[in-house]
């Protein structure tokens, strides 16, 4: 038997929105139907639940570290990132009652404001239970890091013991970030993870200091490692940006996620989506703007016609976890119309995670969550408009 939910607009994503329109919902919480206004008074559809404001598919947060959760409020704004790092590495120990509570709450977090999956970071199978008893699909990524290319086997092994502690959740391995992954390191991730049914992210230029790094060997990155007392001779920079540096060495074959992108250029585009099939970009624009106080060139993204997604980025670098709350900075930023974001908080993720059967659209036969959008005035967001989970 199905329920009927009406709103004053309904957003499918795949399609025009409709005024007025009406899904129908089985009891399993899937949609048998979605029909116009017109074809709902013709099939004399009753009883309509009716909603003033918008319904939507639930959203995909494509980057988030849930294991993070209790450094909420520890760290100050606009650290830069080599400062945030070295503030993650010393105030990241607690105990696991306080780890395992702030995860939890920052679950049902992110349950309320309306998510659906999450792509979630992981050093440690800290979030397993949790993950296992949440709400949310999770797809965790198990990041492999080190800079030393004599390390890269006994690194690899154990972030294959940590994908393996996840088991039965679906964990890939993936590189943490340009500066801490070795090439010896990237040839072992695209061993594990390297397949064209698989995804994978990578944070990329997320600092001007990661350019600087790479380019002429010279920035804050420097100070990083002398602070963990790491030897760097062997390195030497090589005149080319970060992105430009590392990609070659990632397999093309997965879907590829990069993340944050705050210091991407044209020609970082360009070169990028020239060598790589299947990449999508991630923005998280309330953490860049918590850590380096800057926002991606997303006028630029747009123009070179990228795939986008969005993500929250962890409770460490964000004062909420919510996809809308991303929403709104960048249409308050970026004046763009609540149809493109929404596309990139849906559809865009799903497919990067390759849930777009189930998740991203209000489509027939998906089980996609179902929000309402309410006081939003003249199609844009603003500080009133808020989220209600439905389904």
């Amino acid at each position: 038997m199905s329920s009927y939910l009406s709103a004053s607009w309904i957003y499918p994503v795949t399609s025009a929105p409709l005024k007025n329109g009406v899904i129908a919902i089985s009891d399993d919480g899937s949609i048998s139907a979605v029909f116009t206004a017109e074809e709902a008074k013709r099939h004399n559809l009753s009883p309509i639940t009716y909603y003033e404001g918008m319904l939507v598919p639930g959203f995909i947060n494509t980057h988030c570290h849930l294991e993070l959760s209790h450094l909420a409020g520890k760290i100050p704004m606009h650290t830069g990132l080599p400062g945030f790092v070295q503030q993650v590495m010393q105030q990241r120990a607690a105990t696991p009652t306080e780890i395992e509570k702030a995860m939890r709450n920052a679950d049902e977090e992110m349950y309320t404001n309306g998510i659906v999956a999450t792509g979630d970071i992981s050093n440690q199978p800290v979030s397993r239970k949790s993950k296992l008893d949440s709400k949310l699909y999770y797809h965790t990524f198990v990041e492999a890091m080190g800079f030393d290319p004599g390390r890269a086997s006994a690194i690899i092994q154990q972030a294959i013991a940590t994908r393996n502690d996840f088991s039965p959740l679906k964990a890939t391995i993936v590189p943490h970030a340009p500066y801490s992954v070795s090439p010896e390191l990237f040839k072992e991730i695209n061993a594990s993870s390297g397949r064209a049914d698989e995804c994978i992210t990578i944070h990329n230029q997320e600092t001007a200091e990661e350019n600087a790094f790479f380019e002429s060997k010279s920035g804050h990155f420097l100070k990083l490692y002398a602070y963990l007392g790491l030897d760097i001779s062997f390195f030497k920079g090589g005149g080319k940006t970060s992105l430009q540096t590392y990609l070659p060495f990632l397999s093309t074959l997965p879907r590829t996620l990069l993340v944050h992108n705050t210091f991407t250029s044209r020609e970082d585009v360009s070169f990028a989506e020239n060598i790589h099939p299947h990449l999508f970009w991630c923005l998280c624009p309330n953490a860049n703007l918590y850590i380096e106080n800057r926002l991606p060139d997303l006028m630029l993204l747009r123009e070179m016609g990228v795939k986008i997604t969005l993500g929250t980025d962890s409770l460490a670098s964000n004062h909420q976890l919510s996809i809308l709350a991303e929403m709104k900075t960048l249409q308050e930023y970026f004046k763009l119309s609540f149809e493109e974001l929404l596309g990139w908080a849906t559809l865009n993720g799903a497919e990067f995670l390759g849930l777009e059967n189930q998740f991203g659209s209000l489509e027939t036969g998906k089980k996609p969550g179902i929000n309402l959008i309410e006081f939003m005035g003249n199609g844009m967001l603003n500080n009133n408009t808020r989220i209600k989970r439905l389904f």
